[in-house]
């Protein structure tokens, strides 16, 4: 579909991109001819990526443990890979999310889904931005969001609050920054299964998304990838301040959440238990 060297010469930060989406995309840019940068928790995880899109692919993938949480740590990783050049993409992957009765949410718990999604893409984007302006250097910024942005979302409100900001970002850094040669784009996904993700949002008796989506089925990794690589590279150059919705159509039906409205508080202590466990 793209011809081979559509990412060539283009540097690219992916948060969480050592797993699910985050690394699909990854691997989909190196073979575009991009160069990876990977950050995540866990340098382990991060590592096995790695080596294996080297492996699959070839070309460069650096993979750098950062807690995006920290906008210390943030700053340092950002210094780090100024040192050997300039990034020309950020992709505000890395986020988290499940589902729960939003009135026995802890602060703990909002916090956890906040912090990476909200802080996190913020913490990031205003690093990279700041770097890329005083550098004179054109950068685009792709974040990944949710069809919540549009329709809100029950029992995921954390996450949808966290996208829905971030998609203000994206409109009010289109404006600031793209006389700067910025832009600020973003992608809100539907049903695209990974493990980690359909464990939280997925337990047993939730049916699945390929059964209320209008084509019938869910999202194929290489369709999301495709459509990021895309608003990336050169050839969109003139989008700015948008999201594109990749869901099937299926926001145009349901938020998504209206089966947990039926659940029973039995089904919800069996959720709250398994969650403790694990």
């Amino acid at each position: 579909m793209f011809e081979k060297g559509l990412l060539k010469q283009k540097r690219i930060l992916i948060t969480g991109g050592g797993t699910g989406l985050g690394a699909v995309m990854a691997r989909r840019f190196l073979e575009l001819g991009a160069e990876l940068v990977i950050c995540g928790r866990r340098q382990d995880v991060l590592e096995t990526t790695a080596a294996e899109m080297r492996a699959a692919c070839g070309g460069k993938v650096t993979a750098i443990a950062c807690d995006i949480r920290d906008g210390g740590a943030v700053e340092a990783m950002m210094d780090q890979l100024w040192r050997e050049a300039p990034l020309d993409v950020l992709v505000n992957n890395a986020a988290a999310t499940f589902i729960a009765q939003t009135e026995r949410l802890s602060f703990r718990a909002a916090d956890a889904i906040l912090a990476p999604t909200l802080h996190g893409a913020l913490y990031c984007t205003i690093a990279a931005g700041r770097r890329w302006i005083e550098g004179r250097h054109k950068g685009v910024v792709l974040s990944i969001l949710s069809t919540s942005t549009i329709t809100g979302r029950a029992f995921t409100v954390p996450s949808a609050m966290a996208k829905s900001a971030l998609l203000a970002m994206t409109k009010s850094l289109a404006v600031e920054w793209g006389p700067k040669g910025i832009r600020t784009v973003a992608i809100a996904p539907g049903s695209f299964p990974t493990r980690g993700a359909s464990g939280q949002l997925r337990p047993e008796g939730r049916e699945e998304g390929a059964a209320r989506n209008p084509l019938g089925r869910v999202g194929e990794h290489r369709e999301l990838a495709d459509l990021a690589s895309f608003l990336i590279c050169d050839a969109a150059s003139y989008t700015n301040g948008e999201m594109v919705v990749q869901d099937g159509g299926a926001h145009l039906r349901s938020s998504g959440a209206e089966d947990l409205l039926q659940w029973s508080e039995a089904q919800w202590e069996t959720l709250r238990a398994s969650r403790a466990k694990s």
